[in-house]
């Protein structure tokens, strides 16, 4: 990272690896994302995005290598770290049996957000994504607006960065559609950097300013949607360079059936 201004980045890292025994899930992953971007992680399952992820939220301790968001290092002051970012993992983190209200007071309690602030953070909030029923059982939301919720949770906090796994995941067109509106806004209006991962090509190319390529832990491209898709002088679309990156299984790859499975069952555990 020398002679670059560290103040300039929300996330760097630099070789950064994690390795589960034999397996490595993410293999000397170096790179920058500007404040407040949007950036996109990309590659197949298995390719290392939910568990680069769960490092940079200090979930998940690297097996070599460094990464500091906004300024911090993920090992040395994880507390300073979760302080600045919010987190929207794949799994359903909305309780179905609260109000959205209710799973976003419960949120500020546990960020330690002051008594005398929670209204007024948690009103901000749910504004902000646009939900209009706060006392309604979240168990009786539609797919977009329970996703708009877990978004609002993660922002009680006024996160620098924000995390979102697979944000818009199972979600019908329309409702993904609004989501990236909301997105958009977040970065404008409260100068926050985004960083996700998707499967939909579609919407990295709406969203992401950058985006990395990942495969088997390894990153393989880094740049805009725009010079990804025409670098080498030829012209094709992400979703042409994911398929290229994504390859085929090797038949004659020397692995046996047990790393095989423990392989599979790893890449399952940590993404």
């Amino acid at each position: 990272m020398a002679g670059n201004d560290s103040s300039s980045f929300a996330v760097e890292t630099d070789q950064l690896s994690r390795r589960f025994g034999g397996f490595c899930a993410v293999d000397r992953l170096t790179l920058q994302v500007r404040l407040g971007a949007i950036f996109g992680l990309l590659g197949p399952n298995g390719s290392g995005k939910t568990t680069t992820m769960r490092m940079l939220t200090t979930l998940l301790p690297p097996s070599s290598g460094s990464a500091r968001v906004d300024g911090h290092d993920v090992v040395g002051d994880p507390t300073a770290v979760r302080a600045d970012i919010g987190y929207v993992p794949q799994m359903l983190s909305a309780d179905p049996d609260l109000t959205g209200y209710e799973n976003l007071w419960i949120g500020a309690k546990l960020y330690r957000i002051p008594r005398s602030e929670r209204r007024e953070r948690i009103e901000e909030a749910l504004d902000f994504m646009g939900i209009d029923q706060p006392g309604e059982l979240v168990r009786r939301y539609s797919g977009g607006m329970i996703r708009r919720l877990e978004i609002a949770q993660s922002l009680v906090s006024r996160p620098r960065v924000l995390f979102l796994d697979e944000p818009t995941v199972g979600l019908d067109p329309a409702a993904r559609r609004t989501l990236w509106r909301h997105l958009r806004e977040l970065r404008k209006q409260w100068k926050m950097t985004i960083f996700l991962t998707t499967h939909y090509m579609e919407e990295a190319a709406e969203l992401c300013g950058t985006v990395g390529f990942l495969r088997a832990g390894r990153l393989m491209h880094l740049g805009s949607p725009e010079q990804l898709c025409h670098a080498g002088g030829r012209q094709r679309s992400l979703e042409e360079l994911f398929l290229e990156i994504a390859g085929e299984p090797n038949p004659s790859d020397g692995n046996s059936y047990a790393e095989v499975v423990r392989s599979r069952k790893a890449i399952r555990r940590h993404g």
